[in-house]
């Protein structure tokens, strides 16, 4: 896997902790004066949730000592190739390198730029890097004039043409006294260009989203009707999501007071069986569905044509079934189309949603458990569970609703059809 070069400082909407959770990263130090940032840098991924390998120069010793770094990464640190008291030693950085999801090297140093450019492996980093199927992200740190040479400029050229992402150094105070540009960036920007390397702009481009959202509306008579708390907020989330990460998104809304969000089909219904019958219609153009509408599941057997009258004590209102709009989208999923539904639990929460996968032919359910704080209706925040018909599992931590909805996107995107 190779990535496009990177410049300037980078921004990620997502928290660190939804998009580097579990993420493998390979993270290279080097005898530069920068490499004291490298012990902040590790508690950041490790607080995000990423499991970090050190792989350090020998020269980088001089600086931070490995113990420092293997007790905050919480693993062994690797300097050395052949390493005499560990078995299989001389494949260590084969493994390192197809394993890993990212090998960032910060701080990088010009002698190790030199190294990578052309292909010297003479510590454990530099044969991890030649070996590496990951990408690759160099962050350079030194002073100015050694940054500007021509030679350091023709090699992080050639570093750029082999895919590898460069962050660029800072303007600033250098170790030297001098002010220029050489500096290395701070621990938290680091993470965020780790981020946007991990995260592709547009994974949905050329994808087509069919999206339900909002609650429906059954009418009683002209004046009453039966609904629920649901203020679209999640799915309305996910449909201006979806469209930033490059998706064609349809939006089958039920009422809300939200405003329509830009540059997406919006087909407005009020009651189940609309939003059924808008579903069935538009699913055929789908690559992929998310149901994320609160439906509702009875409606009046008969809506009176004017307004019921306080008379009794007691009204009975008899109910029906309303269609089941999912278990519908199920019966007509194609082989190359995915159907990820939403369930909102308030006891034996996943024991109920995998139940609704396997009933309703779904690839993915995302849990909503009404008992935790912060989650469910009428909050700006959520907290979810990704089930797959697979029996995978994936949990997003409490966050903002638009933060969770990258996080389902992006947690969906490998698994959706190529366009």
């Amino acid at each position: 896997m190779r990535i496009a070069s990177l410049m300037g400082r980078f921004f990620c909407a997502c928290p660190l902790k939804i998009m580097l959770q579990d993420k493998f990263i390979l993270l290279g130090i080097t005898g530069s004066i920068a490499a004291y940032k490298a012990a902040e840098l590790v508690r950041l991924l490790k607080k995000a949730d990423a499991k970090v390998q050190v792989l350090m120069t020998p020269d980088a010793e001089r600086f931070i000592p490995a113990l420092t770094l293997g007790t905050l990464s919480e693993s062994e640190v690797y300097s050395t190739v052949f390493s005499e008291h560990e078995t299989g030693s001389w494949t260590k950085h084969i493994a390192l390198g197809i394993s890993a999801d990212l090998l960032v090297i910060a701080p990088a140093t010009a002698q190790t730029i030199a190294k990578l450019a052309h292909g010297f492996c003479d510590s454990m980093l530099t044969a991890t890097a030649l070996a590496a199927r990951c990408p690759v992200m160099v962050c350079p740190a030194m002073d100015h004039d050694m940054y500007e040479h021509p030679a350091t400029q023709n090699n992080l050229s050639i570093l750029r043409s082999y895919g590898y992402a460069v962050l660029e150094p800072e303007h600033g105070e250098l170790a030297s006294g001098l002010i220029g540009k050489g500096r290395l960036p701070e621990p938290a920007q680091v993470v965020a260009a780790i981020t946007s390397v991990l995260t592709p702009k547009q994974p949905l481009l050329g994808q087509h989203l069919l999206l339900t959202a909002g609650p429906t509306r059954e009418a009683i008579d002209p004046v009453r009707y039966i609904s629920n708390h649901s203020t679209g907020t999640m799915g309305y989330a996910i449909a201006e999501t979806a469209r930033e990460m490059g998706a064609k998104v349809t939006l089958v809304t039920g009422p809300v007071s939200l405003p329509k969000p830009n540059g997406i089909e919006v087909i407005e219904i009020t009651s189940a069986a609309e939003m059924n019958q808008a579903v069935q219609e538009k699913l055929p153009e789908a690559t992929f569905m998310v149901a994320a509408a609160a439906v509702a599941d009875y409606a009046p057997a008969v809506v009176a044509s004017q307004k019921l009258k306080k008379k009794e004590e007691e009204l009975t209102v008899a109910l029906q079934k309303t269609p089941d709009i999912l278990y519908n989208a199920g019966l007509k999923k194609r082989p190359d189309q995915m159907l990820v539904g939403f369930a909102l639990e308030t006891h034996d929460a996943e024991a109920h949603a995998q139940g609704k996968i396997a009933r309703k032919n779904l690839d993915f359910i995302v849990l909503n458990d009404l008992t935790v704080p912060g989650a469910g209706f009428g909050t700006a925040t959520n907290q979810v569970v990704i089930l797959g018909k697979d029996g995978s599992r994936h949990e997003l931590p409490l966050a903002s609703k638009k933060e969770i909805a990258a996080g389902i996107l992006h947690h969906l995107a490998p698994f959706l059809p190529k366009p």
